[in-house]
């Protein structure tokens, strides 16, 4: 098993898109959650800025993660994504480096 991974995902609606590109996250989430490997998968808005989303999410591991991005709902919205989004979706990789809590 490799190293759990921690995903920050940031996606900006283009104006007037927002409600939508809303619609569209919130249906990746309960599919995602059953993958295996998936720890969590949790979507934020922002509270000054509608169109501002980020997907904190926690993998089990890198290769969990590259299977997720394979899913064919995943494939089907980031089709539609030049359309819906102001700009590519910015995703970052991250390890945790603190303890855990008990």
């Amino acid at each position: 098993m490799g190293t759990k991974l921690t995903v920050v995902g940031k996606i900006k609606a283009k104006p007037g898109m927002g409600e939508k590109v809303k619609e569209e996250l919130l249906a990746l989430v309960p599919p995602t959650r059953t993958e295996p490997g998936c720890i969590n998968y949790d979507l934020h808005q922002a509270l000054d800025d509608k169109s501002s989303f980020v997907f904190y999410e926690n993998w089990l591991s890198k290769k969990d993660l590259d299977e997720h991005l394979q899913m064919p709902y995943l494939q089907a919205f980031l089709a539609k994504a030049e359309h819906l989004l102001a700009q590519p979706v910015d995703i970052t990789l991250w390890e945790m480096i603190s303890q855990k809590i008990k």
